[in-house]
């Protein structure tokens, strides 16, 4: 007869290991799980490995004010430490912060997004190559973040409706936006170059991607449907790493910004561009164009019209929709000239021969205290004919 076991009750999770599952309860994305399990692990080694539940308010202040000043670190990412710590305490400790009034927050700066002008879009993909090329255009033409190109899977590009359909979200909200007639031209061919790779992949054994949700479990083989596979594929196979499973994802996103930045950086361009200004200039151009606001905000994903409106401001901002009154320096009758037509006598490089000699310093020399007495029509009344003997 087998003896009771002495072992005690089971040992529970480690802090972390809780953290992942609340996260993964929740549906987070990796990403937001990698960066709240990095922000918890630097805020338990800056107090000295502590245990977060002994500490409170006054720890957190101390932490997030150290990345601000010591760090420094921006402010949206200062209010990503914040958010990690308030969601360890409310839904991993389930510790109540009465002073959470207290706690530091930081103010996000209101910020213009950059926006390309058409022929600055023109030129970017002109000089791209091969799968960026087709992804940037993806970009531009549909509004697209490039998580959200980069996931597309075959099934969502339907040539029929001439449409694509955006599932993986930012905010988990499906949409559609238009299918580009460019990219709709260039698309079967590369489709069937990756209908080859995943016929390659099942003759080896592999051929299955990743399926959001419990969607593997429900349809037993759909990992390996075609319908189910990445429009941009990587170029070799991956360890996922919460299954450890080898599959082949998406391409990586650094694929497509390193080529780009290659591509700013050939033709120029001083502003920073990323792969999210083809997702502002598609706004705005769209506005350009006379489409109304709310349509806008059903191609962005954007939940609330107020996050769209910053496209308005960027249409009305500068000289595009205010007249800068240096225009009216050097014109004539109210209409300003061309800036090659503009005497360069009128921007003298020289001082004002209105100066007497003495009171001209050179290059370095101060003014001595005695000018601040001394009348600017006294200077006027001086013979410049007859300077003053030195």
């Amino acid at each position: 007869m087998r003896e009771p076991s002495d072992s005690g009750p089971p040992a529970q999770p480690r802090l972390l290991d809780r953290v992942r599952h609340a996260i993964r309860a929740r549906h987070y994305s990796l990403r937001t799980e990698e960066a709240y399990i990095g922000w918890i692990k630097r805020y338990i080694f800056f107090h000295d490995k502590r245990h977060p539940a002994e500490m409170g308010e006054t720890e957190i202040n101390a932490f997030v004010t150290h990345l601000a000043v010591q760090g420094p670190v921006s402010a949206s990412t200062q209010t990503q430490a914040l958010s990690a710590l308030l969601f360890l305490y409310r839904h991993v400790l389930r510790k109540e912060l009465p002073d959470i009034h207290t706690v530091i927050r930081a103010k996000t700066p209101g910020r213009l997004p950059t926006v390309l002008t058409r022929a600055e879009v023109r030129s970017v993909i002109g000089k791209m190559y091969g799968t960026p090329r087709l992804v940037a255009t993806l970009l531009y033409g549909t509004g697209m973040r490039l998580l959200e190109a980069l996931r597309l899977r075959v099934k969502d590009v339907e040539f029929g409706n001439n449409r694509i359909l955006v599932r993986d979200t930012k905010g988990k909200r499906d949409r559609v936006v238009p299918f580009p007639a460019v990219v709709r031209a260039a698309l079967p061919n590369w489709l069937s170059r990756v209908r080859r790779i995943h016929t390659d992949d099942l003759a080896e054994g592999f051929g299955a991607v990743f399926l959001p949700d419990a969607i593997a479990r429900k349809y037993p083989g759909a990992e390996r449907d075609w319908g189910w596979q990445f429009v941009f594929p990587a170029e070799h196979m991956s360890t996922d790493p919460r299954t450890q499973l080898v599959r082949r994802h998406h391409l990586h996103e650094t694929a497509v910004q390193r080529a780009l930045h290659a591509a700013v950086v050939e033709l120029g361009i001083s502003r920073r561009v990323s792969c999210h200004t083809f997702r502002h200039s598609f706004a705005t151009h769209l506005l350009e164009e006379g489409y109304d606001i709310r349509t806008i905000q059903e191609l962005l994903g954007h939940q609330d019209v107020k996050t769209t409106m910053i496209y308005t401001h960027v249409l009305n901002r500068g000289g595009r929709g205010v007249r800068s009154p240096a225009d009216l320096l050097w014109t004539k009758s109210g209409i300003a000239a061309p800036p090659s037509l503009i005497r360069l006598s009128s921007q003298p490089k020289l001082q004002s021969p209105i100066l007497p000699p003495e009171r001209q310093l050179m290059p370095a020399q101060e003014d001595g205290d005695d000018w601040i007495d001394t009348d600017v029509e006294e200077l006027e009344s001086v013979d410049r004919d007859e300077p003053e003997n030195t």
